[in-house]
């Protein structure tokens, strides 16, 4: 998992079909948005198409401190005890890191799975080393780094960079340029050609920036 970025240089990709895609993303999560899941089996479904045309950075970008009550409440302030099932699951996903990238995205996968699928809250313990047994992590590795309080400081940055550049849920996904949105895939329908989908997500969204808004409407209930 990458730290904030800063100033980045623009470049682009090309798939199989000759067009230009952005190489570089953000996407801001939390694994207890649903949207956020279906939007990460879909740019894991484009990733695996376009390989390393695809470059993604996972932003830990927590509801719990969105929702917070209290304007003073800093969720990276709060004790290492295991008590915000939101912070644990940013400590698995960052002890997974520290096993490799590859080991990241089996977990980051997982944890979704286990939250979504299966229904398990991610606050505990047996829960997490499930989905690193899952994840084909190193079991005794993942659960020493697992204590390590490293990841609040990345959760204080993530969420701070995001709140500057306008980020106010999840999933957002922000390009190179400075462009980015929030998108809602649909986790229980998710797009059939995920490749052909993203092209028309990178011209919309990182290309068209008089795109300000798209929102569909909701018929009424009978």
């Amino acid at each position: 998992m990458a730290g904030a970025t800063g100033e980045c240089s623009w470049r682009t990709g090309t798939n199989v079909k000759g067009y230009l895609l952005a190489e570089k993303i953000d996407v801001y999560f939390d694994y207890t948005c649903p949207w956020a899941w279906g939007s990460q089996v879909w740019l894991d479904q484009v990733r695996d198409k376009l390989g390393d045309d695809l470059d993604i950075t996972w932003k830990y970008f927590p509801l719990e401190q969105v929702n917070a009550a209290d304007p003073g409440f800093k969720l990276w302030e709060q004790p290492n005890d295991g008590a915000s099932s939101s912070l644990r699951s940013f400590q698995a996903a960052h002890a997974a890191a520290r096993q490799g990238e590859e080991a990241f995205r089996k977990m980051h996968a997982a944890l979704y799975l286990k939250r979504h699928q299966d229904g398990r809250n991610l606050g505990k313990q047996d829960v997490l080393e499930a989905a690193a047994g899952d994840a084909g992590l190193d079991l005794d590795q993942f659960r020493k780094d697992l204590e390590s309080d490293e990841v609040f400081a990345a959760v204080e940055d993530h969420y701070t960079a995001g709140r500057e550049l306008g980020v106010f849920g999840t999933p957002t996904i922000m390009f190179e340029n400075g462009e980015g949105a929030y998108l809602q895939v649909d986790f229980r329908d998710l797009p059939k050609d995920p490749v052909v989908f993203w092209e028309e997500f990178v011209t919309t969204v990182r290309d068209r920036p008089e795109v300000r808004e798209i929102k569909r409407p909701r018929k009424p209930r009978s």
